[in-house]
């Protein structure tokens, strides 16, 4: 079995690190370069770094961003935010990126997903779904959570596969930042309908939230920010209760 990845999110605002809850009430949560050297050293697996208003701004992820934790970290890190074509995708490869998030393009134009997988390889495109309970169903969410698409998650999952993404970042919108735990469910129902590497994101509170999500789903990585921000769960002793459970 693969090892389990813990991934911090720096969610990027002004070229600083911000946290919300369900994707609002946005909070400064420190310099993103000093959270990333801290993170490595404390034994993160990879990081994830989201420039949250890049898309709905129309402009692209800050590349001088990229460029200063490229020279920070040794680890593995993705970049999402406002990518629109493979020129973008190539400046923040080159950048130090190692791999790329798509959302609300891939969704607009999902076969930006193929064009890019054939391009940079599928280990490099990291399609992100941000998932919200409407109607009884799971529904995709784009320009940063503030518009629905109508699209069943559990299709969308499936068709981002089928297009050439190597992995999937899920984020259930209801529980983000709220620090209630991981939704299980959806998750694992995610999990069960493709076969790529699925990273859960949203909700995580506690250890026990992390123990609980790889013990009843199949995903690979768990995915917080805030509790890793604000120093409310360290990652190293994360891990070490992680391997004790």
């Amino acid at each position: 079995m693969l090892k389990k990845r813990i991934i911090p999110c720096l969610d990027i605002r002004n070229g600083r690190t911000v946290k919300g809850v369900n994707f609002v009430q946005l909070r400064d949560a420190g310099d993103p370069v000093a959270l990333a050297r801290c993170y490595e050293k404390s034994g993160a697996d990879e990081m994830v770094f989201l420039d949250i208003t890049a898309t709905v701004e129309g402009r692209n992820t800050f590349i001088p961003l990229v460029e200063r934790i490229s020279s920070e970290i040794s680890i593995p890190f993705t970049v999402g935010g406002g990518i629109r074509c493979k020129e973008d995708v190539r400046s923040l490869l080159s950048a130090g990126a190692d791999k790329v998030s798509v959302n609300s393009f891939a969704v607009r134009q999902p076969d930006v997903i193929t064009a890019l997988a054939r391009e940079f390889g599928s280990q490099c495109v990291v399609v992100a779904i941000d998932a919200r309970f409407t109607d009884n169903r799971w529904i995709v969410y784009v320009d940063g959570g503030r518009t629905s698409t109508g699209i069943d998650v559990l299709s969308w999952a499936k068709q981002v596969e089928e297009a050439g993404a190597g992995e999937i970042l899920l984020t259930s919108m209801d529980h983000d930042g709220t620090k209630g735990g991981f939704a299980i469910e959806l998750i694992s129902e995610v999990c069960n309908k493709v076969n790529i590497p699925v990273i859960a994101s949203g909700g995580a509170g506690n250890m026990k939230h992390f123990s609980e999500l790889f013990e009843k789903t199949d995903c690979s990585a768990a995915l917080a920010a805030g509790i890793f921000h604000f120093g409310e769960v360290g990652i190293k002793e994360l891990k070490q209760y992680l391997k004790e459970n």
